[in-house]
């Protein structure tokens, strides 16, 4: 299990995940906390504290570093039904929090933190994503009318395929949206190409790639859905190759083992 960090900004990015033993975690129903990090509800809101270490980045920073921080997200409005991804209900995603204000404190940020929007969502299942699915594309967006846009995109190991297309605003069930094709985005540097859908007469682009591994990419993209310019962030999953052996072996160089904890 781990608590995973990831804080981007123009001077360098921060991100730690450490995989930690059954003995750093502490749950309830309120709450959970994995080592010195955690999250639960409070006041109407979902707090987060974390204190990791800061994994080496290439190119700008060479040795671990400790961190500290504290996020606080303030829901606009709720969502509270979840959507079966697959036809036998093993994998879900939850949209709970569509559109949300953000404040994000932490000791390395300049001048310690900043506020803005947000978005929360969870995924959950019965089964790990590579024995169902072959790769997905996800992305959201915040869009006119004070409507969130969220577009996912599944095939599954068994031929078929999972496509949503949803508005969701406050006081409304979720609104499904008619989807224009879907065009192909740049290949990132391990050779992973996402998808997005974007009107005939438009093209997306990407205005700043956040994650690029051998079996995952988070960007932040510009599309046009019925006309609408909409700036998202989009993340593509490959799980072939995270089920890939050799990419496997890779993971610790990432994602650090600390299971005395």
């Amino acid at each position: 299990m781990a608590f995973n960090v990831a804080l981007y900004q123009p001077s360098g990015n921060i991100w730690a995940m450490t995989e930690r033993g059954s003995k750093s975690l502490v749950r309830n129903s309120k709450s959970l906390w994995i080592g010195n990090s955690g999250l639960g509800w409070s006041n109407g809101g979902l707090e987060l504290e974390f204190e990791e270490t800061a994994l080496p980045w290439p190119g700008h920073r060479l040795m671990p570093r400790r961190f500290t921080g504290r996020i606080r997200l303030e829901p606009e409005f709720l969502h509270l039904k979840p959507f079966e991804l697959d036809a036998d209900g093993r994998h879900v995603w939850w949209p709970l929090v569509p559109q949300a204000r953000l404040k994000v404190e932490c000791d390395l940020l300049p001048g310690g933190g900043w506020e803005g929007e947000a978005y929360h969502d969870l995924n959950f299942g019965s089964r790990p994503l590579e024995s169902d699915f072959t790769s997905w594309d996800w992305a959201r967006g915040r869009a006119q009318g004070e409507k969130t846009f969220v577009l996912y995109d599944a095939k599954m190991r068994n031929g078929k395929k999972r496509t949503l297309g949803l508005a969701l605003s406050a006081g409304r069930d979720a609104e499904a949206i008619e989807l224009p094709s879907r065009v192909s985005l740049p290949r990132g540097a391990w050779g992973i190409r996402g998808n997005i859908h974007c009107d005939e007469t438009a093209r997306p682009s990407r205005s700043r790639r956040l994650e690029d591994t051998p079996f995952y990419t988070r960007s932040l993209v510009e599309t046009t859905l019925g006309g609408e310019r909409v700036k998202m962030v989009h993340e593509t999953l490959d799980c072939t190759r995270l089920a890939n052996p050799f990419v496997r072996m890779m993971l610790p160089f990432r994602m650090p083992r600390n299971t005395r904890s």
